[in-house]
């Protein structure tokens, strides 16, 4: 019978979860974009225009994890690789505390995933923005099959 503990997930469970967020991220991006495109008349390239695109896009991606994390605790590309991010007592994390995990994430990718890749070396297999926000990524066991 396999222990109903929640376990501690391996970076590269994160990294396909990441990788799978991609697609939905894709289409509400477009979106994002094609708003801008038709408000501008061209597409967006650089100056003060382009920056507010990048921040929507930014806000956008920060919104649908948060959201996701907060109703459930997991996005789509979790959901299939059982994750879930929690507070680190094991209780739903609350809003402020997801809204600087996105922001640390972010910051951690720009640094060529830096934050990601010290998971290897904690000896709790804690990411940056783990740490930061006092959240924890879990990996749920599996349900028992009838």
């Amino acid at each position: 019978m396999p222990d109903s503990a929640p376990l501690r997930p391996l970076i590269g469970w994160r990294l396909l979860a990441l990788l799978y967020d991609l697609f939905p991220m894709l289409g509400l991006w477009f979106v994002v974009a094609a708003c801008f495109t038709f408000a501008h008349g061209d597409a967006v390239r650089g100056g003060w225009l382009g920056l507010l695109e990048f921040v929507a896009l930014w806000l956008t991606a920060g919104t649908y994890a948060v959201s996701s994390w907060r109703r459930g605790g997991q996005t789509l590309g979790m959901r299939p690789w059982r994750l879930q991010v929690v507070a680190a007592n094991g209780s739903p994390a609350p809003v402020a505390a997801l809204c600087l995990r996105y922001a640390i994430g972010s910051l951690s990718l720009l640094a060529a995933g830096l934050g990601f890749w010290w998971a290897w070396l904690d000896r709790d297999r804690l990411a940056w923005h783990d740490r930061v926000s006092t959240t924890r990524m879990q990996r749920l066991p599996r349900k028992a099959r009838n």
